[in-house]
C-alpha cells in the first residue's frame, strides 16, 4: 500500500523538522515547502493526500494558498496552521472549506490526530460500526428468538433500519452480508408472527398495534391543539421508514421530531385497501357495505381511491370533530407546484391533508424503466434516489412553509414497499387481480406452505364477490408467478419493489409527529 503523502508548508520549516522526523517515523511521506507560491505549485505538480499551511507566510499567505488550491483541487483537505486566534482569520480559513484548524504552536500528537480525523475518519467510523453491529447482531438474534409481541416487534425493525444506515457506506461486504441475512431471518418470523395474529387483531380477540383504520384516531385527532394554527398531515404513499430515516436531516432543519412512531398497515399493504381504510376510519369491508358509491371492487373498473376526501370527512363527523379541513392530492410535479403557490390559503383550516404520490410512482417507474431501474438497483440506491428527489420537490417546499408558519406536521404513509427475489408459483383464472404480493379470486391453485391464505376474507373485514373467493399473501421477499412464460416472468420482477404482502417494511410504516422551530 502507498504511503500517506503529506505537504507541509511554513516559512520557518526548519524549526519543524522534529515534528516531520515523527510523522515519518509513524510511516507518512512528508514533502515540504517554505512559502504559499511553492505550495501551489507542488500541489499542481504531484498527488498529496493532505496539506499543511502556515496561515501567516510571505509573498503569498496561507489564505492565499487555500483559495488557489481549492479553486483547482475542491475535495483536497486543507489543514490551517496560525499563530493567530482572531476571528477574522478563522472565518476567512473555515469559509474557504478547510478541513482543520491548529493554533501554534502544536505538538506532534495534534497533526497525528488531524491526520486520524481527516484521512482515517471513515475507516476507524467503519471498523465502529463494524464492531458495534457484531455486539448488538447477538442481542437481535436473541431477540428473534423470543416471543415477541408487537411493540418489540417495531422495536426489532427499527434496530435493523438503524444498522442498514449506520453501515450503508461502510466497504466491509462482510458485515453488510450478514446484516442483510439477519433481516431476512427477521422478515420470516415476522410473517409468521403476522399469521399467528392479524386474524385475532382484526376481530378484536387480541390487544392489537395502531393500524390503518386506527391511524387518524389514535394518532392524528389527539394532535389538533386549541390554539388557531392547523396540522398538516402528510400522506406520502408507499414511503418505508428507512425512507423517512433518510430525509429526517433535512426535515429537521425547521421542525424538532416529538414522536418517532411506527404503525402496522392492514392486509393487503396497497392503496386501495390500506389508504381507504386510513381515510375513512374503517376496515375495507365496512366501507363498502356503509358507503357503497365510494367503494369499487376489484374486478370493477375504475379509480379505486378517488373518494378519500369525502371517507375523511365522515370519519371526522363520526368522531364529533366539526372543524373546518382540506384534502388535496398530488399526482404529479405541476399539481406540486400549484398546490406550493396557494399555501397561505390553508391556514384558515384546522386539519390540512396532504397526499403525495411520488415514492408509489417511483417504485413503479423502477419495475417498468430500466434506466431508473440502474439508478436504484438496491435499497440502498433507492433510498439516495428518493432523497434526492426529495431535497428538490415541491413537497418539501410546502414542509419549509409549514414549518416557517410554525405550525405542527404528522408524517405518515399508506404502506410501505418490500424488495422481492423469491418467485413462488400461482395458478388463477383470468379474473384474478394482477398484484405481485397478493392474490384476490377463486380457484387459486397453490402451495399453502408459502403463503398465508385466508379462505373466509369476511373474517379480516376484506370484501369478496362469491362465496369461493379467497385472499392470498405472499411472504418477506417472496412474489408470486405464473406457471406459463414463467422464466420470462421471474426475470422481469425479481430485484423489484413491490407491496401488498406481508413484510416488515410494508407493514410496519412510519407516523411521524413533528413540532416546527
Amino acid at each position: 500500500m502507498d504511503k500517506t503523502t503529506i505537504l507541509w508548508a511554513d516559512d520557518e520549516i526548519e524549526l519543524l523538522k522534529p515534528h516531520i522526523i515523527f510523522l515519518e517515523q509513524k510511516g507518512y511521506e512528508v514533502v515540504t515547502a517554505n512559502n504559499g507560491s511553492d505550495a501551489v505549485d507542488l500541489v499542481k505538480q504531484r498527488h498529496f493526500d493532505i496539506v499543511f499551511l502556515d496561515e501567516q507566510m510571505p509573498g503569498v499567505s496561507g489564505i492565499e494558498a487555500l483559495e488557489s488550491i481549492k479553486r483547482e483541487y475542491p475535495n483536497l483537505p486543507v489543514v490551517m496552521i496560525t499563530k493567530s486566534e482572531e476571528e477574522r482569520i478563522m472565518e476567512d480559513a473555515i469559509g474557504s472549506n478547510i478541513a482543520d484548524y491548529l493554533i501554534k504552536p502544536v505538538n506532534p500528537n495534534q497533526i497525528l490526530l488531524s491526520l486520524k480525523r481527516n484521512l482515517e475518519n471513515k475507516k476507524l467510523r467503519d471498523e465502529k460500526s463494524s464492531m458495534s453491529y457484531q455486539q448488538e447482531f447477538r442481542k437481535i438474534s436473541m431477540d428473534l428468538n423470543n416471543n415477541l409481541d408487537f411493540n418489540e416487534w417495531m422495536t426489532v425493525y427499527k434496530n435493523l433500519v438503524r444498522w442498514e444506515l449506520e453501515l450503508e457506506d461502510s466497504t466491509d461486504q462482510g458485515i453488510k452480508s450478514i446484516l442483510a441475512d439477519q433481516k431476512q431471518e427477521a422478515d420470516s418470523i415476522f410473517t409468521r408472527f403476522i399469521q399467528n395474529n392479524y386474524v385475532n387483531w382484526i376481530q378484536g380477540k387480541s390487544e392489537k398495534p395502531v393500524m390503518s383504520h386506527t391511524l387518524v384516531r389514535d394518532k392524528v385527532l389527539p394532535r389538533l391543539s386549541d390554539d388557531d394554527k392547523p396540522l398538516f398531515l402528510i400522506v406520502i404513499d408507499n414511503l418505508r421508514y428507512d425512507q423517512w430515516k433518510a430525509i429526517q436531516p433535512l426535515v429537521e432543519a425547521s421542525f424538532r421530531v416529538v414522536a418517532d412512531d411506527l404503525y402496522y398497515s392492514i392486509l393487503p399493504t396497497t392503496t386501495q385497501y390500506a389508504r381507504n381504510a386510513l381515510f375513512a376510519g374503517l376496515m375495507p369491508l365496512e366501507i363498502r357495505r356503509r358507503y357503497p358509491k365510494w367503494w369499487v371492487d376489484e374486478e370493477e373498473e375504475g379509480t379505486k381511491n378517488q373518494f378519500e376526501g369525502e371517507l375523511l370527512g365522515e370519519q371526522l363527523k363520526r368522531h364529533g370533530k366539526n372543524i373546518k379541513y382540506s384534502y388535496n392530492k398530488v399526482l404529479n410535479l405541476q399539481a406540486g407546484k400549484k398546490l406550493y403557490e396557494q399555501m397561505s390559503n390553508l391556514m384558515n383550516n384546522k386539519l390540512n391533508v396532504i397526499v403525495y404520490n411520488f415514492v408509489d410512482m417511483l417504485s413503479h417507474a423502477r419495475t417498468e424503466m430500466e434506466i431508473i431501474r440502474e439508478l436504484a438497483e438496491d435499497e440502498e440506491a433507492y433510498r439516495s434516489l428518493m432523497l434526492s428527489w426529495f431535497e428538490h420537490s415541491s413537497l418539501f417546499d410546502m414542509m419549509r412553509f409549514i414549518g416557517e408558519k410554525g405550525c405542527d406536521m404528522i408524517i405518515t404513509t399508506d404502506h410501505g414497499s418490500n424488495y422481492v427475489q423469491h418467485p413462488v408459483r400461482i395458478l388463477g383464472d383470468r379474473e384474478v387481480n394482477t398484484n405481485l404480493r397478493y392474490k384476490y379470486g377463486k380457484n387459486l391453485k397453490f402451495n399453502p406452505k408459502e403463503m398465508f391464505e385466508v379462505k373466509d376474507p369476511e373474517k379480516i373485514f376484506l370484501p369478496r364477490v362469491n362465496l369461493t373467493t379467497s385472499y392470498v399473501f405472499a411472504k418477506a421477499g417472496d412474489f408470486f408467478a405464473y406457471p406459463n412464460n414463467y422464466n420470462y416472468y421471474v426475470n422481469y420482477y425479481r430485484n423489484t419493489f413491490q407491496h401488498g404482502g406481508i413484510s416488515m417494511s410494508e407493514m410496519l410504516i412510519p407516523a411521524i409527529y413533528l413540532r416546527a422551530k
